[in-house]
């Protein structure tokens, strides 16, 4: 059977034609327009996207096996028109028959045609074979738009579903142009248009908790950008004046043998107006043994040299990503799980913003990891706000995970955040020994987000600092007093 790729060539139609003709009537949905002109680092991940569903849609229309009935009108218009011309007339009749047959959208016209015989010459035959290719190429297009809709439907559902979610999660997660485009990046895939209701009812409780979210923004913005210094070399042109022989010499400063005829001595022109001297002028011309005039002078000019400067930059690396750990026990329930689910939920508002990773440890009596910054990010961030607080506490297997952890390439200069009421059992020295190493040799830094005053002193004094946000009942009267 024909392919589709063989009649697109032959009648010069091109795919990729439709295919963008289709996207900028896409691209010009009023809903699109306005969310690109907002944040167009979406524009540029949309673009991307676009291009990767272009070459794959094209893969698919080339490998798209044509119609029997097209492939069959499109044999006998090849037919037709390597024919010669009265060959072509005499098969008219039947190549109108075998239209009829196909039930091409060809055949009234062509019987019209075919019924003016009196004008059969080779005007009519460019006429009648120009009308046939116009009918098959409309037959060419309509099958491509058919091949493409079921794929263009599924496009225009995923760009709804995407511009959903970030639209309803722009206000608590969209800080800058760049969180917003790695909103997008994390919207791609499955539909979480239902489940971003969780998302959304912790983004309202952090905007209910003024204090906890200036919290996690001065623990993410603390986290200074680390500076290595490097020397930089840059070179510069300068100019310099150089001395060096003039063209036009100034005086005479003696008398050497050269071929310069313009400096040579009259006596070296008496040779010429002798005949049998003649041919030892040219001897000596051509040896360059002429006694001349040695002129010599100075001229001074400007040169353009270049020079290497090396200088000492002071460099600000990125600031590196978070681990988080995040007490999941049974005495963290209630509005300690809330508190600790909406600080996450911060903090990955300024990893966005900042392009920093986001990692999260739940632990109680066993650890469960999220990556909330990776491509499903709202995927984990949905399952991690579902889990439900309960179980003991088991803080050190979960720092043992996160000093494993810290070994990686990947998270060689991460800051690690205990979010916990830290009611727990004392740590054993050899995890306290390799969390001071990575303190000391390795500058990470360990800080505490208590949630309770009642947590165990000999615990904190590991920490490099404690972020104290107090969920007991009198300081959340005290906090909604204030902000009444």
């Amino acid at each position: 059977m024909m392919s589709l790729q063989t009649i697109e060539l032959l009648l010069s139609i091109s795919e990729s034609e439709i295919i963008e003709e289709l996207l900028i009537g896409l691209l010009a949905a009023p809903q699109l327009a306005i969310f690109f002109e907002k944040y167009p680092k979406i524009r540029n991940a949309f673009n991307k996207e676009i291009s990767g569903w272009k070459i794959k849609l094209q893969d698919k229309l080339r490998q798209s096996a044509v119609p029997a009935v097209i492939s069959a009108e499109f044999t006998l218009y090849k037919q037709s028109i390597s024919s010669e011309n009265a060959l072509f007339f005499e098969q008219l009749d039947n190549v109108v028959k075998q239209l009829e047959e196909l039930h091409s959208p060809f055949v009234e016209q062509a019987k019209k045609l075919s019924a003016t015989a009196e004008y059969r010459n080779e005007s009519f035959r460019s006429l009648f074979l120009h009308q046939w290719r116009k009918s098959l190429s409309v037959q060419v297009t309509t099958l491509h738009k058919s091949l493409i809709e079921g794929d263009w439907e599924q496009l225009i559902s995923q760009l709804q579903d995407r511009l959903a979610i970030n639209s309803a999660l722009e206000p608590f997660l969209v800080e800058n142009d760049r969180s917003s485009g790695h909103l997008w990046d994390m919207s791609r895939g499955e539909k979480y248009r239902s489940d971003c209701n969780t998302l959304i009812e912790y983004g309202k409780f952090l905007a209910q908790q003024p204090e906890l979210k200036k919290l996690a923004e001065q623990l993410g913005r603390s986290y200074q950008p680390t500076s290595v210094d490097r020397k930089d070399t840059q070179y510069e042109k300068y100019r310099v004046m150089v001395r060096e022989p003039a063209t036009l010499p100034e005086n005479v400063n003696g008398i050497f043998q050269s071929n310069d005829i313009v400096r040579m001595l009259p006596t070296e022109m008496v040779l010429l107006n002798i005949d049998e001297l003649e041919l030892e002028f040219y001897r000596r011309f051509l040896e360059q043994q002429l006694l001349t005039y040695q002129l010599k002078g100075d001229a001074w000019r400007e040169q353009v040299k270049v020079r290497a400067i090396s200088k000492t930059v002071n460099e600000q690396l990125p600031r590196g990503p978070f681990i988080v750990c995040v007490d999941t026990s049974g005495s963290m329930s209630g509005f300690n799980e809330q508190c600790a689910k909406a600080f996450c939920l911060a903090l990955l508002r300024i990893a966005m913003a900042d392009n920093r990773r986001c990692y999260i440890l739940l632990f109680s009596t066993e650890v469960v990891h999220y990556e909330l910054t990776s491509s499903t990010g709202i995927s984990e961030a949905i399952r991690f706000l579902s889990q439900r607080f309960r179980g003991g506490t088991d803080l050190a297997a979960c720092l043992s995970e996160t000093v494993e952890k810290l070994n990686q390439q990947d998270w060689i200069d991460a800051d690690v955040v205990i979010v916990s009421d830290f009611i727990a059992q004392r740590l054993p020295d050899n995890l306290i020994n390799q969390i001071k190493n990575k303190q000391k040799k390795h500058n990470h830094r360990f800080h505490a987000v208590a949630m309770s005053k009642h947590g165990k002193p000999n615990i904190m004094k590991i920490f490099d600092h404690v972020w104290r946000f107090d969920t007991g009942l009198s300081q959340r009267l005290r906090r909604r007093w204030r902000a009444s």
